[in-house]
């Protein structure tokens, strides 16, 4: 039975399935490149699409826009959110600190239990290349620095962390096809098993060096 909650938008009763729900279609839109950056969100065409009352709708907006993926414009309505050169750049360079203070806080791990996250990202990447889906890659790349931030056991770190993976991964999500056509399938799942293997060799200059060769502009890299 679908848990249900008073809407705080009109009253009405919402699922709380329909607004997950909802989030997960829309998140994997946006983050597919199927709807571009700037791209108005119409409510009426959305309800009609996804089958759920604007009541459900507008919460799953309302946490989207929480995750920095739309954009509420008054007198306007909502927008797929757009990110300017200089935020992009912003964003890298905040990535690069909190990846370089994880790695100093927890390499060497303290032994192959705390490898598996690492490990499952690299399975979900391998599967996901060999099926050719590409969002599915770039999730499985994200996943996988996420597990590395995790390594320094900082709650806060990981959450902030998370946060710009999900808006860079925004950014890129307009060039994954470009992205897919110029490189070769399996060279993503190569350069993350060089920064395993560095990992787990327990010296954080040599993660740090791999880190620095990894791709420093290139999310999908």
């Amino acid at each position: 039975m679908n848990e249900v909650a008073a809407s705080p938008v009109d009253g009405e009763l919402e699922s709380v399935s329909l607004v997950d729900l909802a989030v997960s279609r829309l998140t994997r839109e946006i983050l597919s490149g199927r709807s571009d950056p700037g791209e108005r969100l119409v409510e009426e065409q959305l309800t009609r699409r996804l089958g759920i009352s604007r009541a459900p709708l507008r919460e799953a907006l309302r946490l989207l826009a929480q995750r920095g993926l739309v954009e509420h414009i008054p007198r306007r309505g909502v927008r797929v959110a757009t990110l300017s050169d200089r935020d992009v750049r912003e964003l890298y360079e905040l990535r690069d600190v909190l990846e370089r203070f994880a790695v100093r806080s927890a390499v060497p791990v303290r032994g192959e239990r705390d490898l598996a996250g690492l490990r499952a990202a690299l399975d979900q990447m391998r599967e996901a290349t060999r099926a050719g889906d590409r969002l599915a890659v770039a999730e499985a790349h994200r996943a996988f620095h996420v597990a590395l931030v995790a390594l320094a056991g900082n709650r806060q770190l990981s959450t902030v962390y998370d946060s710009i993976l999900v808006k860079l991964q925004l950014y890129m999500a307009i060039n994954l096809r470009r992205e897919a056509e110029a490189a070769q399938p399996l060279d993503g799942v190569q350069r993350h098993e060089r920064l395993f293997e560095a990992v787990a060799g327990g010296d954080p200059e040599a993660v740090l060096a791999t880190l620095s060769g990894h791709g420093a502009r290139s999310y999908l890299g």
